[in-house]
């Protein structure tokens, strides 16, 4: 590792993603939207908080996701895992992690990961993409990871995917 990667500071970037069961619109979802914008101003003033994603509506359910209308996106900088943890596991966000399944849609495959980056740096929508594929192929790597695997803060680069199996031959 260079003598500048050695003094960089990291922070711990999170991506989460829910498949939504009915439209944000709808009678069904009225307890989780009205609860946004509280959590979100727990969030903001939650120690180690560092930034989140949102669009001109103060909150990130309007911004694509994979491009698929009923998957909405969270994603939020914060100094460590601690402080995430701290702020995921208590008051309201916990109240409404115990009702997700109200809201969402059961999913088999990874929805969320961490990662660490440069102090200062906001990632992008395209990047959590990133991430999220490289986690659901991959499994937990300094990459991405979860909050049960959680790595030092460090650069990680990306594994290369496999190389294709070349097609079997065809005896003739």
């Amino acid at each position: 590792m260079t003598e500048a990667a050695e003094n960089t500071v990291y922070e711990l970037a999170q991506v989460n993603i829910a498949r939504l069961k009915f439209p944000l619109e709808s009678p069904e979802l009225k307890d989780f939207v009205d609860a946004l914008d509280p959590v979100n101003a727990v969030a903001d003033a939650a120690g180690g908080f560092v930034w989140r994603l949102e669009s001109d509506s103060g909150n990130a359910t309007d911004i694509p996701f994979f491009g698929d209308d009923w998957l909405i996106v969270n994603m939020s900088v914060w100094r460590d895992t601690d402080t995430l943890t701290a702020f995921m596991y208590q008051g309201q966000h916990r109240e409404l992690l115990a009702r997700r399944r109200e809201w969402f849609e059961r999913v088999e495959e990874a929805m969320t990961t961490l990662w660490w980056v440069p102090s200062g740096h906001r990632p992008t929508v395209a990047e959590a993409e990133d991430r999220l594929r490289h986690l659901r192929a991959h499994g937990e790597t300094p990459y991405a990871f979860t909050l049960r695997t959680t790595y030092p803060p460090q650069a990680a680069a990306p594994l290369p995917e496999p190389e294709a199996e070349p097609a079997e031959r065809v005896r003739t």
